[in-house]
């Protein structure tokens, strides 16, 4: 069964950096894409980033591109967001998800992970 484990967030002051870590089990995790999706208070859950399974392909929604970074290493099954010049309004749970080789469906979620930026 896959699981997903993420940690890295908390408090941080707005122009603060945080790197968020999603540790994957129960997979092959190098056959799987990833990505990092957000749900902030009273907003519908919203996609972030993604890496294909190879760590070769990313992409990114327009709101992060040049402030945050996604990245992978295989060896330790681990999916990483860098995120940078963090701003009140990226304060969210945010979710690691993983969607099979081939697929960009993500059907594999963790529990989240608290970011709050204050101002």
């Amino acid at each position: 069964q896959v699981q997903l484990v993420e940690s890295g967030g908390g408090l941080v002051q707005a122009g603060g950096s945080l790197r968020l870590s999603c540790a994957a089990s129960g997979l092959t995790f190098s056959s799987y894409n990833m990505g990092w999706f957000r749900q902030a208070p009273g907003k519908e859950r919203e996609f972030v980033a993604r890496i294909r399974w190879s760590g070769s392909i990313t992409d990114y929604a327009n709101s992060v591109k040049g402030r945050f970074t996604i990245s992978r290493d295989n060896a330790k099954n681990t999916v990483y967001l860098q995120m940078n010049s963090l701003k009140p309004e990226h304060t969210a749970v945010y979710y690691c998800a993983a969607a099979p080789l081939g697929s960009l469906n993500f059907d594999s979620w963790g529990q989240g992970t608290q970011v709050t930026v204050s101002s």
